[in-house]
């Protein structure tokens, strides 16, 4: 169980603190609008009032003793960075900060972000693949190069065996699992016959991935 800071209750923030709490971690969630707060509080156990830029505040609750900060504030970059930098300077041990733009991301890397997400744009981006391409079914970005994707078995594949096709050599991707009646079976044996019943997933290039379906 890890202890979660979560700053910021609009939707994105409040999704998030939900998540984390369905996977058994603790949060506690900071807003200082109170009635966005009162809207969460049927959702999420533990809320304070008040102002994250404000360091006496901050200071107080011991964001060092946090195993995750997230920074869920979309609508104000400079109130975003002037957050990530306080609680690097109080201890903060990995901080997770909202960006809308590539130079903010910029921005908040070199003043103590470790990991910057663009909310709205990465579920763009993973939509636009999953609606605009035949046989996509799923998608997820490991690097902006590489991501994993559920595709539909090529019909070339069909009974054939991951040796056989040489699938990484010959079409520089990875078969990290097939999918079959809404069950994953992760890390299928080379001598794996395809049927064409399942869905694959598949770790590469997006490039390498539209020249296979």
């Amino acid at each position: 169980m890890k202890s979660i800071l979560i700053i910021g209750l609009g939707r994105f923030g409040r999704h998030m603190a939900q998540k984390f709490m369905e996977n058994g971690h603790e949060v506690l969630a900071i807003d200082f609008k109170e009635e966005r707060a009162d809207d969460a509080v049927g959702d999420i156990q533990q809320i304070l009032i008040g102002d994250a830029t404000e360091e006496r505040f901050m200071s107080g609750i011991g964001v060092d003793n946090f195993d995750l900060a997230v920074i869920a504030i979309g609508e104000n970059f400079q109130t975003v960075l002037e957050i990530t930098v306080l609680l690097k300077d109080l201890g903060c041990k990995y901080i997770v900060a909202r960006a809308t733009r590539d130079v903010h991301k910029k921005l908040l890397l070199r003043n103590g972000a470790d990991y910057v997400v663009y909310a709205e744009r990465e579920v763009a981006e993973r939509l636009a693949i999953k609606f605009g391409a035949d046989n996509i079914f799923d998608f997820i970005e490991l690097t902006p190069e590489i991501g994993i994707y559920e595709v539909a078995v090529p019909a070339r594949w069909i009974g054939k065996n991951i040796i056989d096709l040489a699938i990484r050599t010959r079409y520089h991707v990875s078969v990290v699992a097939t999918k079959r009646d809404n069950k994953v079976f992760p890390l299928p044996q080379p001598t794996y016959v395809f049927t064409g019943e399942e869905s694959i997933m598949v770790m590469g290039s997006e490039g390498d991935v539209m020249k296979l379906v």
